[in-house]
């Protein structure tokens, strides 16, 4: 969870953004139970704090049953809006 968030920072750079034009992200968990919530949340406070931002602005999680690479176990869609 902290790599994939990382990454989306390093992707908004890119584009000349930042976290703060993030509106929304959405967090797909392979096989997800309520039980990977507090490493998932401790993922996303210790990129947030690497990079001095509010940890989740509007996000949704969905469970799925498996991603387009079978070792990830987590991705992150973000939207933002950028000039």
């Amino acid at each position: 969870m902290e790599q994939s968030y990382l990454n989306i920072a390093t992707a908004l750079a890119e584009a000349g953004g930042s976290f703060d034009d993030v509106a929304k992200l959405t967090f797909y968990v392979v096989d997800w139970t309520a039980d990977k919530m507090p490493p998932l949340l401790e993922g996303i406070s210790r990129a947030a704090a690497k990079l001095g931002v509010t940890p989740v602005p509007p996000a949704t999680l969905i469970g799925v049953a498996a991603l387009d690479v079978p070792e990830h176990l987590v991705e992150i869609e973000a939207t933002a809006v950028l000039d």
